[in-house]
Protein backbone atom coordinates (compact mmCIF):
# COMPACT_ATOMS: atom_id res chain seq x y z
CA UNK A 1 0.00 0.00 0.00
CA UNK A 2 2.23 2.50 -1.43
CA UNK A 3 -0.31 4.82 -1.18
CA UNK A 4 0.71 5.73 2.30
CA UNK A 5 4.09 6.92 1.04
CA UNK A 6 1.61 10.46 0.73
CA UNK A 7 1.87 11.16 4.11
CA UNK A 8 5.83 11.76 3.76
CA UNK A 9 6.04 14.54 1.49
CA UNK A 10 7.55 16.83 4.65
CA UNK A 11 10.32 14.32 4.35
CA UNK A 12 10.54 14.48 0.29
CA UNK A 13 8.42 16.84 -1.46
CA UNK A 14 7.57 14.29 -4.47
CA UNK A 15 6.08 11.80 -2.43
CA UNK A 16 3.00 13.74 -2.39
CA UNK A 17 2.03 12.77 -6.13
CA UNK A 18 1.23 8.96 -4.98
CA UNK A 19 -1.79 11.02 -3.29
CA UNK A 20 -3.21 11.29 -7.08
CA UNK A 21 -5.25 8.98 -8.34
CA UNK A 22 -4.13 9.10 -11.69
CA UNK A 23 -0.72 8.88 -10.68
CA UNK A 24 -1.22 5.31 -8.83
CA UNK A 25 -3.00 4.07 -11.37
CA UNK A 26 -0.77 4.62 -13.76
CA UNK A 27 1.77 2.81 -11.69
CA UNK A 28 -0.49 0.11 -11.05
CA UNK A 29 -0.65 -0.77 -14.68
CA UNK A 30 2.68 -0.99 -15.55
CA UNK A 31 3.49 -2.70 -11.95
CA UNK A 32 0.82 -5.47 -12.88
CA UNK A 33 2.17 -5.35 -16.61
CA UNK A 34 6.10 -6.27 -15.85
CA UNK A 35 4.82 -8.94 -12.87
CA UNK A 36 2.56 -10.61 -15.51
CA UNK A 37 5.87 -10.56 -17.80
CA UNK A 38 7.80 -11.93 -15.15
CA UNK A 39 5.85 -14.75 -13.92
CA UNK A 40 4.95 -16.08 -17.05
CA UNK A 41 7.39 -17.79 -18.26
CA UNK A 42 7.54 -19.83 -14.83
CA UNK A 43 3.64 -20.14 -14.75
CA UNK A 44 3.69 -21.55 -18.60
CA UNK A 45 6.73 -23.96 -17.47
CA UNK A 46 4.97 -24.91 -14.17
CA UNK A 47 1.61 -25.96 -15.92
CA UNK A 48 3.49 -27.94 -18.48
CA UNK A 49 5.33 -30.14 -16.00
CA UNK A 50 1.85 -30.27 -14.34
CA UNK A 51 0.42 -31.72 -17.77
CA UNK A 52 -2.25 -28.78 -17.25
CA UNK A 53 -3.66 -29.26 -20.75
CA UNK A 54 -7.30 -27.54 -21.96
CA UNK A 55 -9.39 -30.63 -22.87
CA UNK A 56 -11.57 -30.29 -25.93
CA UNK A 57 -14.63 -31.85 -27.17
CA UNK A 58 -14.27 -34.80 -29.41
CA UNK A 59 -15.07 -34.43 -33.55
CA UNK A 60 -18.58 -36.49 -32.70
CA UNK A 61 -19.57 -32.73 -30.68
CA UNK A 62 -17.94 -30.34 -32.86
CA UNK A 63 -17.03 -31.71 -36.29
CA UNK A 64 -14.43 -29.66 -38.63
CA UNK A 65 -13.75 -27.17 -35.68
CA UNK A 66 -11.85 -30.18 -33.98
CA UNK A 67 -9.33 -30.08 -37.07
CA UNK A 68 -8.91 -26.36 -36.91
CA UNK A 69 -8.07 -26.83 -33.01
CA UNK A 70 -6.14 -29.52 -32.94
CA UNK A 71 -2.59 -28.11 -32.71
CA UNK A 72 -4.05 -26.17 -29.23
CA UNK A 73 -4.27 -29.76 -27.55
CA UNK A 74 -0.90 -29.47 -26.07
CA UNK A 75 -1.22 -25.74 -24.86
CA UNK A 76 -1.52 -25.44 -20.95
CA UNK A 77 -5.00 -23.86 -19.37
CA UNK A 78 -5.48 -22.51 -16.01
CA UNK A 79 -3.53 -19.04 -17.47
CA UNK A 80 -6.40 -17.01 -15.30
CA UNK A 81 -3.96 -17.43 -12.42
CA UNK A 82 -1.04 -14.99 -13.89
CA UNK A 83 -3.87 -12.79 -14.78
CA UNK A 84 -5.09 -12.86 -10.83
CA UNK A 85 -1.12 -12.80 -9.38
CA UNK A 86 -0.90 -9.75 -11.57
CA UNK A 87 -4.17 -7.67 -10.38
CA UNK A 88 -3.78 -9.24 -6.85
CA UNK A 89 -0.21 -7.81 -6.30
CA UNK A 90 -0.59 -4.43 -8.06
CA UNK A 91 -4.19 -3.51 -6.22
CA UNK A 92 -2.49 -4.37 -3.22
CA UNK A 93 0.54 -2.48 -3.90
CA UNK A 94 -1.01 1.39 -5.06
CA UNK A 95 -4.72 1.09 -4.48
CA UNK A 96 -6.21 2.15 -1.01
CA UNK A 97 -8.05 -0.54 0.63
CA UNK A 98 -11.38 1.21 1.32
CA UNK A 99 -14.69 -1.07 0.80
CA UNK A 100 -15.09 -0.74 -3.04
CA UNK A 101 -11.64 -2.10 -3.46
CA UNK A 102 -11.94 -5.07 -0.53
CA UNK A 103 -15.39 -6.10 -2.39
CA UNK A 104 -13.84 -5.97 -6.27
CA UNK A 105 -10.91 -8.18 -4.46
CA UNK A 106 -13.11 -10.35 -2.64
CA UNK A 107 -15.76 -11.65 -5.31
CA UNK A 108 -12.27 -11.85 -7.66
CA UNK A 109 -10.64 -13.96 -5.26
CA UNK A 110 -14.26 -16.14 -4.95
CA UNK A 111 -14.41 -16.38 -8.65
CA UNK A 112 -11.31 -17.43 -9.21
CA UNK A 113 -11.72 -20.30 -6.94
CA UNK A 114 -14.68 -21.08 -8.68
CA UNK A 115 -12.79 -21.06 -12.16
CA UNK A 116 -9.63 -23.01 -10.53
CA UNK A 117 -12.45 -25.95 -9.19
CA UNK A 118 -13.65 -26.25 -13.00
CA UNK A 119 -10.43 -25.91 -14.63
CA UNK A 120 -9.05 -28.77 -12.42
CA UNK A 121 -11.38 -31.49 -13.03
CA UNK A 122 -11.28 -31.00 -16.55
CA UNK A 123 -7.75 -31.53 -16.24
CA UNK A 124 -7.97 -34.59 -13.82
CA UNK A 125 -10.86 -36.26 -15.50
CA UNK A 126 -9.36 -35.00 -19.07
CA UNK A 127 -12.60 -34.25 -20.59
CA UNK A 128 -14.53 -30.82 -21.35
CA UNK A 129 -16.96 -30.90 -18.77
CA UNK A 130 -15.46 -29.48 -15.84
CA UNK A 131 -17.34 -28.06 -12.87
CA UNK A 132 -21.30 -29.12 -13.14
CA UNK A 133 -23.18 -26.11 -13.86
CA UNK A 134 -25.22 -25.81 -10.50
CA UNK A 135 -21.67 -25.71 -9.02
CA UNK A 136 -20.98 -22.83 -10.62
CA UNK A 137 -24.17 -21.25 -10.05
CA UNK A 138 -23.59 -21.85 -6.68
CA UNK A 139 -20.42 -19.87 -6.35
CA UNK A 140 -21.62 -17.24 -8.06
CA UNK A 141 -24.61 -17.09 -5.74
CA UNK A 142 -22.52 -16.93 -3.21
CA UNK A 143 -20.42 -14.45 -4.63
CA UNK A 144 -23.59 -12.29 -4.99
CA UNK A 145 -24.03 -12.26 -1.15
CA UNK A 146 -21.08 -11.58 -0.01
CA UNK A 147 -21.18 -8.55 -2.04
CA UNK A 148 -24.09 -7.24 -0.94
CA UNK A 149 -22.92 -8.28 2.69
CA UNK A 150 -20.08 -6.09 2.59
CA UNK A 151 -21.61 -3.18 0.52
CA UNK A 152 -25.09 -3.06 2.61
CA UNK A 153 -23.77 -3.86 5.83
CA UNK A 154 -22.06 -1.94 8.60
CA UNK A 155 -18.85 -2.57 7.15
CA UNK A 156 -19.65 -0.74 3.84
CA UNK A 157 -20.62 2.72 5.52
CA UNK A 158 -17.31 2.64 8.35
CA UNK A 159 -14.79 1.43 5.44
CA UNK A 160 -16.43 4.09 2.33
CA UNK A 161 -14.76 7.26 3.55
CA UNK A 162 -17.61 8.90 3.80
CA UNK A 163 -19.14 11.17 6.50
CA UNK A 164 -22.68 10.79 6.71
CA UNK A 165 -25.58 8.21 6.68
CA UNK A 166 -26.94 10.36 3.40
CA UNK A 167 -23.74 9.56 1.28
CA UNK A 168 -22.61 6.19 2.85
CA UNK A 169 -22.39 3.21 0.99
CA UNK A 170 -25.52 1.50 1.83
CA UNK A 171 -27.59 4.53 1.02
CA UNK A 172 -25.98 4.38 -2.72
CA UNK A 173 -25.53 0.96 -3.67
CA UNK A 174 -29.80 0.90 -3.67
CA UNK A 175 -30.07 3.17 -6.13
CA UNK A 176 -30.86 2.23 -10.02
CA UNK A 177 -29.40 4.30 -12.60
CA UNK A 178 -29.61 4.16 -16.63
CA UNK A 179 -27.19 5.45 -19.29
CA UNK A 180 -28.71 8.44 -21.55
CA UNK A 181 -30.72 9.28 -18.37
CA UNK A 182 -29.61 12.04 -16.72
CA UNK A 183 -31.59 11.07 -12.92
CA UNK A 184 -31.76 8.47 -10.84
CA UNK A 185 -34.34 6.46 -12.18
CA UNK A 186 -35.26 4.36 -8.72
CA UNK A 187 -33.76 6.15 -5.31
CA UNK A 188 -34.10 2.92 -3.12
CA UNK A 189 -34.46 -0.31 -4.76
CA UNK A 190 -36.01 -3.12 -2.27
CA UNK A 191 -33.15 -5.79 -1.60
CA UNK A 192 -34.87 -8.54 -3.90
CA UNK A 193 -34.60 -6.63 -6.65
CA UNK A 194 -30.84 -5.18 -5.92
CA UNK A 195 -29.85 -9.10 -5.28
CA UNK A 196 -31.52 -9.98 -8.36
CA UNK A 197 -29.49 -7.48 -10.18
CA UNK A 198 -26.23 -8.15 -8.90
CA UNK A 199 -26.81 -12.06 -9.50
CA UNK A 200 -27.74 -10.98 -12.96
CA UNK A 201 -24.63 -9.18 -13.85
CA UNK A 202 -22.13 -11.17 -11.97
CA UNK A 203 -23.63 -14.36 -13.91
CA UNK A 204 -24.33 -12.79 -16.98
CA UNK A 205 -20.69 -11.20 -17.22
CA UNK A 206 -18.74 -14.33 -16.07
CA UNK A 207 -20.76 -16.73 -18.23
CA UNK A 208 -20.32 -14.36 -21.14
CA UNK A 209 -16.37 -13.61 -21.12
CA UNK A 210 -16.56 -17.62 -20.06
CA UNK A 211 -18.13 -18.30 -23.73
CA UNK A 212 -15.84 -15.58 -25.42
CA UNK A 213 -13.16 -17.41 -24.28
CA UNK A 214 -12.76 -19.70 -27.06
CA UNK A 215 -9.70 -18.12 -29.78
CA UNK A 216 -6.38 -17.05 -29.18
CA UNK A 217 -6.43 -13.60 -27.73
CA UNK A 218 -10.21 -12.52 -28.27
CA UNK A 219 -11.51 -12.99 -25.13
CA UNK A 220 -8.87 -10.87 -23.30
CA UNK A 221 -7.63 -8.64 -26.29
CA UNK A 222 -11.48 -7.14 -25.16
CA UNK A 223 -11.13 -7.72 -21.97
CA UNK A 224 -8.19 -4.84 -22.45
CA UNK A 225 -10.94 -2.42 -23.97
CA UNK A 226 -13.54 -2.88 -20.90
CA UNK A 227 -10.96 -2.36 -18.07
CA UNK A 228 -10.08 0.63 -19.78
CA UNK A 229 -13.40 2.02 -19.85
CA UNK A 230 -14.07 1.11 -16.91
CA UNK A 231 -10.70 2.68 -15.15
CA UNK A 232 -12.00 6.07 -16.45
CA UNK A 233 -15.72 5.77 -15.28
CA UNK A 234 -14.66 4.55 -12.00
CA UNK A 235 -12.42 7.87 -11.86
CA UNK A 236 -15.18 9.71 -13.31
CA UNK A 237 -18.12 8.35 -10.01
CA UNK A 238 -15.52 9.35 -8.00
CA UNK A 239 -14.80 12.59 -8.54
CA UNK A 240 -17.30 14.80 -7.40
CA UNK A 241 -16.77 17.87 -10.34
CA UNK A 242 -16.45 15.35 -13.23
CA UNK A 243 -19.50 13.34 -12.06
CA UNK A 244 -21.89 16.51 -11.41
CA UNK A 245 -20.14 17.91 -14.76
CA UNK A 246 -21.48 14.58 -16.18
CA UNK A 247 -24.95 14.41 -14.64
CA UNK A 248 -23.98 10.55 -13.52
CA UNK A 249 -24.15 9.03 -9.79
CA UNK A 250 -21.34 10.37 -7.74
CA UNK A 251 -20.32 7.09 -5.19
CA UNK A 252 -17.72 8.49 -3.07
CA UNK A 253 -14.52 6.12 -2.71
CA UNK A 254 -15.11 4.65 -6.11
CA UNK A 255 -11.93 5.95 -7.84
CA UNK A 256 -9.78 3.70 -6.12
CA UNK A 257 -11.66 1.42 -8.74
CA UNK A 258 -9.58 2.92 -11.15
CA UNK A 259 -6.49 1.71 -9.43
CA UNK A 260 -8.38 -1.78 -9.49
CA UNK A 261 -9.00 -1.20 -13.33
CA UNK A 262 -5.43 -0.33 -14.01
CA UNK A 263 -4.09 -2.87 -12.83
CA UNK A 264 -6.51 -5.64 -14.74
CA UNK A 265 -5.42 -3.38 -17.85
CA UNK A 266 -1.87 -4.19 -17.34
CA UNK A 267 -2.32 -8.00 -16.14
CA UNK A 268 -3.93 -8.43 -19.46
CA UNK A 269 -1.98 -7.19 -21.19
CA UNK A 270 1.04 -9.01 -20.15
CA UNK A 271 -0.91 -12.23 -20.74
CA UNK A 272 -2.04 -11.30 -23.75
CA UNK A 273 1.43 -11.20 -24.62
CA UNK A 274 1.79 -15.43 -24.05
CA UNK A 275 -1.89 -15.95 -25.08
CA UNK A 276 -1.42 -14.05 -28.85
CA UNK A 277 -1.48 -16.29 -31.69
CA UNK A 278 -0.36 -19.29 -31.56
CA UNK A 279 -0.97 -19.06 -28.08
CA UNK A 280 1.46 -19.91 -25.00
CA UNK A 281 -1.14 -20.82 -22.56
CA UNK A 282 -5.13 -20.62 -22.31
CA UNK A 283 -6.41 -18.54 -19.59
CA UNK A 284 -9.05 -21.18 -18.89
CA UNK A 285 -12.05 -20.96 -16.36
CA UNK A 286 -9.88 -19.93 -13.86
CA UNK A 287 -9.21 -16.33 -15.31
CA UNK A 288 -12.64 -15.80 -17.64
CA UNK A 289 -15.41 -16.60 -14.87
CA UNK A 290 -13.06 -14.25 -12.41
CA UNK A 291 -12.43 -11.43 -14.66
CA UNK A 292 -16.04 -11.73 -15.67
CA UNK A 293 -17.14 -11.21 -11.80
CA UNK A 294 -14.81 -8.43 -11.59
CA UNK A 295 -15.79 -6.05 -14.30
CA UNK A 296 -19.35 -6.95 -13.33
CA UNK A 297 -19.07 -6.05 -9.69
CA UNK A 298 -17.03 -2.55 -10.44
CA UNK A 299 -20.07 -2.33 -12.75
CA UNK A 300 -22.52 -2.22 -9.99
CA UNK A 301 -20.34 -0.10 -7.35
CA UNK A 302 -20.45 2.47 -9.86
CA UNK A 303 -23.70 2.24 -10.78
CA UNK A 304 -22.82 1.53 -14.29
CA UNK A 305 -24.13 -2.14 -14.57
CA UNK A 306 -26.30 -1.47 -18.09
CA UNK A 307 -23.91 0.11 -19.53
CA UNK A 308 -21.55 -2.88 -19.43
CA UNK A 309 -24.12 -4.43 -22.14
CA UNK A 310 -22.79 -1.65 -24.30
CA UNK A 311 -18.85 -1.96 -23.36
CA UNK A 312 -19.06 -5.35 -22.83
CA UNK A 313 -20.64 -5.64 -26.72
CA UNK A 314 -18.55 -8.87 -28.01
CA UNK A 315 -19.38 -10.52 -25.05
CA UNK A 316 -23.26 -9.68 -25.21
CA UNK A 317 -23.06 -10.82 -29.05
CA UNK A 318 -21.31 -14.36 -27.86
CA UNK A 319 -23.69 -15.10 -24.95
CA UNK A 320 -26.77 -14.04 -26.94
CA UNK A 321 -25.10 -16.11 -29.81
CA UNK A 322 -25.38 -19.24 -27.69
CA UNK A 323 -28.79 -18.42 -26.63
CA UNK A 324 -30.16 -18.15 -29.94
CA UNK A 325 -28.83 -20.78 -31.14
CA UNK A 326 -30.49 -23.08 -28.46
CA UNK A 327 -33.75 -21.32 -28.42
CA UNK A 328 -33.79 -22.15 -32.35
CA UNK A 329 -33.07 -25.08 -32.17
CA UNK A 330 -35.01 -26.37 -29.50
CA UNK A 331 -38.53 -24.53 -31.18
CA UNK A 332 -37.92 -25.11 -34.65
CA UNK A 333 -35.16 -27.41 -35.11
CA UNK A 334 -32.50 -25.57 -37.33
CA UNK A 335 -29.54 -23.38 -36.46
CA UNK A 336 -28.90 -20.08 -36.73
CA UNK A 337 -25.01 -20.45 -37.22
CA UNK A 338 -22.94 -22.66 -37.89
CA UNK A 339 -21.92 -22.83 -34.35
CA UNK A 340 -21.88 -20.71 -31.31
CA UNK A 341 -20.60 -18.87 -29.83
CA UNK A 342 -20.73 -16.73 -32.75
CA UNK A 343 -16.51 -16.62 -33.29
CA UNK A 344 -16.85 -20.51 -34.01
CA UNK A 345 -19.17 -19.57 -36.65
CA UNK A 346 -17.15 -17.25 -38.57
CA UNK A 347 -14.02 -19.74 -38.29
CA UNK A 348 -16.82 -22.29 -39.66
CA UNK A 349 -17.17 -19.70 -42.84
CA UNK A 350 -13.14 -19.60 -43.62
CA UNK A 351 -12.29 -16.47 -41.50
CA UNK A 352 -8.94 -17.47 -40.50
CA UNK A 353 -8.71 -16.90 -36.47
CA UNK A 354 -6.38 -13.89 -36.56
CA UNK A 355 -9.04 -12.25 -38.73
CA UNK A 356 -11.66 -13.02 -36.36
CA UNK A 357 -9.88 -12.11 -33.41
CA UNK A 358 -8.49 -8.67 -34.91
CA UNK A 359 -12.08 -7.78 -35.95
CA UNK A 360 -13.87 -8.61 -32.90
CA UNK A 361 -10.87 -6.45 -31.05
CA UNK A 362 -12.18 -3.36 -33.34
CA UNK A 363 -15.95 -3.96 -32.64
CA UNK A 364 -14.62 -4.12 -28.90
CA UNK A 365 -13.06 -0.29 -29.07
CA UNK A 366 -16.17 0.54 -31.02
CA UNK A 367 -18.39 -0.46 -28.53
CA UNK A 368 -15.69 1.11 -25.98
CA UNK A 369 -16.42 4.45 -27.43
CA UNK A 370 -20.22 4.03 -27.40
CA UNK A 371 -20.28 3.40 -23.80
CA UNK A 372 -18.27 5.96 -22.82
CA UNK A 373 -20.45 8.69 -24.97
CA UNK A 374 -23.22 7.51 -22.53
CA UNK A 375 -21.31 9.89 -19.60
CA UNK A 376 -22.12 12.75 -22.28
CA UNK A 377 -24.92 11.96 -23.99
CA UNK A 378 -27.45 11.80 -21.03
Amino acid sequence: MLSYLQFGEDWFGPLRLFQFISIRAILAGITALLFGFVLGPKLIKTLRSFGARQAFRGKDEVGKLAALHEAKAKTPTMGGLLIFGSVLFSTLLWAEPNIYVVTAMVIYIILTGVGFADDYLKISKKNSKGLPGRYKLLGQLFATAVALILLLGPLGDILSGVQGKAMGSSAKMLELWLPFYKDIVITSMPIVLVFTLFLFTLTGSSNAINLTDGLDGLAIGCTVTVALTYGIMSYASGNFVISEYLRISWVPGTGELTVVCASLLGGSLAFLWYNAHPAEIFMGDTGSLAIGGLVGIIALMIHQPFTLIIVGGIFVMEAGSVILQVASFKSRGKRIFLMSPIHHHFELKGWKETKVVIRFWILSLLFALIGLATLKLR
